[in-house]
């Protein structure tokens, strides 16, 4: 069989949505390379996209279904993958050794931990807000990344798992290096195997000689019915996994609704009158900004014909979230536009099926405390630039902004109580 041209993936991620229309054009699967010349399949469309997630003919487990896993070694610009399908976690695993691994690891993401949570999210934003409160003061734009959005979640995270001080930069700059897909180099990518093995690891270290009520705590210590436990390896893969996906994407995610929001005056007017709800919003900025744009790896377990177009077995196929979220066959002609009124809450972003992000409850949660507390305490907010200039993050996979510049205004509103206080 013959593949089509390969079209090269751009690893800086400049324009994701111009590049899913542009793929979308050639057909609802395409023949791509991810940086570094990894061939991969993308699916352009919702429909295309869903069906691969729940097919059980596609793996998550490249060690079993990946024909060029064998090869990695002689590709070194290759290298940077292995962050993503050189684990062994609940993202790289297929059948009954995903579903031993989410059994070991989802009783720690219960709906109740999340709910218990819910009072230091709060504590931590007024605290946030108090000080973008003061850079208000002086009239000058603000990083609303840097102030907000990017410390409530990497506090939060570095809360929920018991993170020592002398840990959370190099835990953060792991995290950072592990989503930047713009430097393929071998170098870089042995950066971030050097990481994997040496931060996560003394993360284990400290909380094994000081366990506590945290997250790592419970996962070091964890056994289901029969005694089973995560292994060495597994334990710090599913720790790279879980503080990742709990940390840098719900960062994206407020980020991105900050700005979706500040660019439809109309639509946050509506918003701050009730009629459509912040719930709304999020599932709105996940369909059109989803937090992770395209996850690299599945892979075909057999041969799949998808829509006329034939995927070879131990072929590799990237979940392409942010091109299924744009589909106009699935979301309308305006699939491209923010609209928050539109009630797309049968969004991808958060996976479907057996591989649904344990995390996404927490999440919203972030979310639907930091959004209004934000726009309720800076009524005049506003961007500081035109979105269009702003900067997208370095990565594929990643969806969202370096910075996001702002000036709060000269009028804010009610500083916001803090859980166990009356109003300051």
């Amino acid at each position: 069989m013959t593949v089509p041209s390969r079209v090269p993936i751009d690893p800086f991620g400049a324009d994701i949505a111009a590049e899913s229309a542009r793929l979308r054009a050639r057909g609802p699967i395409v023949a791509i390379t991810l940086p570094g010349g990894i061939p991969a399949w993308a699916p352009t469309r919702y429909d295309t996209l869903k069906a691969l997630i729940l097919d059980p003919r596609v793996s998550k487990d490249p060690r079993r279904h990946w024909s060029l896993w064998p090869e990695l070694d002689q590709h070194p610009d290759w290298l940077w993958i292995l962050g993503w399908v050189g684990v062994v976690n609940m993202l790289s695993t297929y059948g009954p050794d995903h579903a031993r691994l989410r059994k070991l690891v989802a009783p720690s993401f219960t709906a109740r931990r999340t709910e218990a949570m819910r009072g230091r999210v709060e504590a931590i934003t007024a605290e946030l807000l108090d000080g973008l409160a003061e850079g208000a003061s002086r009239g000058a734009a603000v990083d609303l990344k840097a102030g907000y959005a990017h410390p409530l979640p990497m506090r939060l995270i570095c809360e929920l798992f018991g993170v020592p001080g002398h840990l959370t930069e190099a835990i953060g700059r792991l995290i950072a290096a592990v989503f930047d897909t713009s430097d393929p180099s071998p170098e870089h990518g042995a950066f971030v195997q050097e990481q994997i093995a040496t931060v996560l690891p003394a993360l284990v270290a400290y909380k094994t000689e000081r366990p506590g009520d945290d997250l790592t705590t419970e996962l070091i210590k964890v056994r289901n019915e029969d005694g089973d436990r995560l292994g060495a390896d597994e334990l710090v893969h599913t720790l790279l996994l879980v503080i990742g996906a709990g940390f840098e994407t719900t960062v994206n995610l407020i980020g991105n609704a900050v700005v979706a929001l500040l660019d439809h005056p109309g639509q946050l007017s509506a918003v701050r009158s009730g009629t459509i709800g912040w719930d709304a919003v999020v599932d709105e900025t996940l369909r059109v900004h989803p937090s992770i744009a395209s996850l690299p790896l599945r892979f075909a377990v057999s041969d799949l014909t998808v829509d006329g177009v034939t995927i070879l077995a131990g072929d590799a196929i990237v979940t392409t979230y942010a091109a299924a979220g744009l589909d106009p066959a699935h979301y309308g002609d305006d699939a491209d536009a923010f609209d928050a009124a539109r009630g797309a809450d049968d969004h991808l972003a958060f996976g479907v099926g057996v591989h649904r992000c344990i995390g996404a409850p927490l999440a919203r949660m972030e979310a639907l405390t930091a959004l209004p507390a934000l726009f309720g305490r800076f009524p005049d907010l506003e961007l500081a630039l035109p979105s269009a200039e702003l900067k997208q993050v370095s990565s594929f996979i990643a969806s969202g902004w370096q910075e996001i510049p702002v000036r709060l205004g000269r009028r804010p509103g009610p500083q916001v109580p803090r859980p166990g206080r009356g109003p300051a």
